[in-house]
């Protein structure tokens, strides 16, 4: 494993990371409790220190299966989690609330599933068009000084946004933005990659397999659930709107898997090692459920990519079909 710090900060994390949004159990198929355990125990043991989650994350349920497979072991590791982002039962709709007695009640429960007194990082979910973000960034400062968050960053922010936050925090620096980085998803690396650079943050990049299409388990057979939320995405090609994606993209998918095994590495491993040569992002966010998946995904932390292997992954990604809704809707 290898490690990088956040950004101009002081806080190092592994490059692999297990992202837990999966492991919440809504939204992404059945997932087994007991198999999520053994994964925080697998990524523990191939030297991952990164772990990523959020209270939306099964509504509270990632944090506490976190929580207890860390247990003895969560002073060694990097915990990230977030806040802002408000279920309302009535609508059945996520939405965001960056208030400050918002922020402060998130943390606080957070604090609480996840059985400690402390997260290394803590992140604003979505910017909240709604709250002055010097306000936000108010609050940010206050959970640093009370020694709730060790260090506090963003997700989901454009470049526009991140200079605003930057100007408006004063002493308290940001370590990191994440935001989706994949081969089929590099919206936010033309838009926020250079910010973060130049104000010293990390990317802490979510969703490098393309949220299952990089897995090598998606198959022309493949058959989504129907409360998945990818069975409506352009990746996947899986509704009315988009006819045809997914066979262009296995298609794809198929010639980046003969890349991977010329390499002498799996499909995951390769569409890792890609978004860990991108600057300046410091973590890939793995969404695995099982031992398997995640211990397969820290093998990408060794994995160099040559200059001429870059050049034909480009080329082969010509033929996709990728992620390419304005960053306006997201915002």
């Amino acid at each position: 494993m290898e490690y990088r710090a956040f950004g101009q900060t002081a806080l190092l994390g592994s490059v692999v990371g297990l992202g837990t949004w999966a492991i919440g159990g809504v939204r992404y198929g059945h997932v087994d409790d007991h198999d999520s355990m053994m994964a925080v125990a697998a990524a523990l043991d191939a030297g991952v220190t990164c772990f990523d989650t959020a209270p939306t994350y099964g509504r509270g349920h990632a944090e506490e299966i976190l929580g207890r497979a860390l247990g003895a072991r969560r002073a060694d590791v990097v915990v990230v989690t977030k806040g802002g982002l408000v279920w309302d039962a009535d609508t059945q709709v996520m939405e965001r609330d960056s208030r400050r007695e918002t922020l402060e009640r998130h943390l606080g429960r957070s604090l609480k599933r996840l059985a400690t007194d402390y997260v290394d990082l803590y992140l604003l979910h979505w910017p909240d068009p709604n709250v002055p973000l010097d306000d936000v960034m108010g609050t940010l400062d206050g959970f640093v000084r009370s020694g709730k968050a060790r260090y506090v960053g963003v997700s989901n922010f454009t470049g526009a946004q991140l200079r605003s936050c930057v100007s408006a925090l004063g002493e308290t620096r940001l370590a990191a933005n994440q935001v989706s980085c994949s081969l089929f998803d590099q919206r936010w690396a033309r838009d926020t990659f250079a910010a973060c650079e130049e104000f010293g943050l990390g990317v802490m990049a979510y969703g490098p397999l393309a949220h299952g299409l990089l897995s090598g388990e998606i198959t022309r057979a493949t058959v989504l659930d129907p409360t998945d939320w990818r069975k409506k995405g352009t990746l996947f090609g899986q509704d009315l709107l988009t006819p045809g994606n997914l066979e262009r993209n296995l298609q794809v998918v198929d010639h980046l898997t003969e890349i991977a095994r010329r390499c002498g590495a799996t499909l995951p491993q390769l569409a890792i090692a890609w978004v860990l040569t991108q600057r300046p992002v410091t973590v890939a966010l793995i969404g695995a459920r099982t031992p398997a998946e995640i211990t397969e995904a820290a093998g990408a932390a060794g994995l160099r990519l040559t200059e001429s292997v870059l050049r034909e992954i480009g080329e082969a990604m010509r033929g996709a079909v990728g992620l390419s809704t304005v960053l306006q809707t997201f915002t």
